[in-house]
């Protein structure tokens, strides 16, 4: 991460909250755990009550998914709960990050709870905990409720105070056994690539406005982060997706920075700092409108998080304008930087399945200047790998490019420890093969093979090589 206020800089580092948190893995030794998602895993979109979220309706417009496919059924984990807690217990991971459905919770957004859908995370948490692994919760995972997208969702700032509404009700029935929460995941892709590029749920082009959902989800974040800690939690973080920025030769050095500034700072500046920098205000001047960010937001913001997680799957190394190669794909992401200086985006080989280039060595850099840019404990909440599961011998799932993968990144994240960064976590994204976003079901990042007509699991080798590498740790 180079270029002007870059997300590594050291300034504003909150040292007063590093290692405040009681309940998350104390960085003694590396924790290891497994995530998963609602929507891409539970299914049951109609049963109990579960009113419609942005996903049902985005995946139902012709084109939208690559396979047109849903998360109707998805991996049924609605109904095979116990049995997936089973395989993160039997792979010997000591936590199990799950999100909440919240159009389960509260069907309309606002008002009415449903009671059915908080019995059903009641069993989940339940199972995990009588299997010894211990849940994580995360509030929001892009599920929004489809009534509040109607009303302008994140583009208004009443989603914000929703949430932090839905947030303290799921807290107050599970608080006493889910004691780490997360309040968002990768708000990124839930502002810019659903409200700029339109390639995720709900699916439009907005501009600039997408800074708007940027400022509402993190003004979401503080409002649930401030009711959680009232409620007695000392372990709220929130999940980003930064990324190491790696501009391509000859790009000006304020297109990378642009890049940067709404990739990373937008959501680590009201977080540490308490304000939007100049940089980014050059791309995103939506930010300077005091009818958007009102007196008092950002100071509810800064040093809302206890903990951040960290998602990461690759680096982005923007480049000079260049045409799109004869056969090959637009990047999804071009459109998702709305106010930056027209870029490319370059990926390098080797890639996975999913056209992503592999490079450890961005998530050692990242961990290592997230730490010094918050000063707070941070988890790898996510990362993995997709690829195409060709080879198959005696049943299984011979998938040795996804254990080579974890295994390097693993590497990187001891690295960043022995560096000082207080990484005290990592998540393989993910235990099951799921609904993949826009990807439908064509993309696996799953160490365990889901049967998409029996719902079958089957681990495949790599669950087996981290069941070892666990056992013997």
């Amino acid at each position: 991460m180079e270029c002007g206020e870059r997300s590594g800089a050291k300034t504003g580092a909150l040292t007063r909250l590093a290692g405040m948190t009681t309940h998350l893995p104390d960085g003694t030794t590396l924790a290891f755990g497994a995530a998963s998602a609602s929507y891409q895993i539970e299914g049951a979109t109609g049963e109990d009550g579960r009113g419609l979220s942005i996903w049902d309706t985005f995946a139902a417009r012709p084109g939208a998914t690559r396979d047109g496919k849903d998360g109707t059924i998805a991996c049924d984990s609605y109904h095979r709960y116990a049995e997936d807690a089973a395989l993160a217990a039997d792979l010997g991971v000591g936590w199990y990050r799950f999100s909440v459905a919240w159009p389960r919770i509260v069907p309309e957004g606002t008002g009415a709870v449903e009671t059915r859908g908080l019995d059903y995370y009641d069993r989940l948490v339940d199972a995990c905990l009588e299997r010894g692994v211990t849940p994580t919760g995360t509030f929001y995972h892009w599920d929004l409720p489809q009534v509040l997208e109607d009303k302008g969702g994140w583009l208004e700032r009443d989603t914000a105070a929703a949430f932090a509404d839905y947030a303290r009700v799921v807290h107050d029935r599970l608080g006493d056994r889910v004691t780490v929460w997360a309040t968002l995941n990768e708000p990124w892709c839930a502002a810019y690539l659903g409200y700029a590029a339109g390639v995720h749920a709900p699916g439009r082009r907005e501009g600039g406005r997408a800074h708007r959902a940027a400022h509402h989800l993190m003004l979401g974040h503080g409002l649930a982060a401030q009711a959680l800690h009232e409620a007695g939690s000392q372990d709220v973080g929130v999940v980003l997706n930064l990324a190491p920025i790696w501009p391509e030769p000859g790009l000006p050095e304020q297109a990378a920075d642009g890049v940067d500034a709404v990739r990373n700072r937008v959501w680590l500046g009201p977080l540490v700092d308490g304000a939007y920098d100049g940089g980014l205000l050059r791309v995103a001047p939506e930010l300077a409108d005091a009818e958007l960010v009102r007196e008092g937001d950002l100071a509810l913001i800064r040093g809302s998080a206890d903990w951040v997680g960290v998602n990461y799957y690759t680096p982005v190394r923007p480049g000079p304008v260049t045409p799109t190669p004869d056969g090959r794909e637009r990047h999804p992401e071009t459109d998702a930087y709305p106010g930056v200086d027209p870029v490319t985006f370059h990926v390098r080989e080797p890639r996975t399945h999913i056209g992503w280039e592999v490079e450890p060595a961005g998530l050692e850099e990242l961990l290592v200047e997230t730490h010094a840019r918050t000063g707070l404990p941070i988890v790898v909440t996510e990362n993995g790998a997709a690829y195409a599961d060709d080879t198959v011998v005696d049943g299984v799932i011979q998938d040795e490019d996804r254990r080579s993968y974890l295994e390097h990144h693993i590497a990187a994240t001891e690295r960043a420890r022995a560096s000082g960064a207080d990484v005290r976590g990592y998540f393989v994204w993910t235990l099951l093969d799921n609904f993949e976003w826009a990807e439908g079901y064509t993309k696996r990042f799953g160490i365990v093979h889901v049967d998409a007509e029996t719902q079958d699991r089957t681990p495949k080798a790599s669950y087996r090589w981290l069941q070892q590498r666990l056992a013997g740790a």
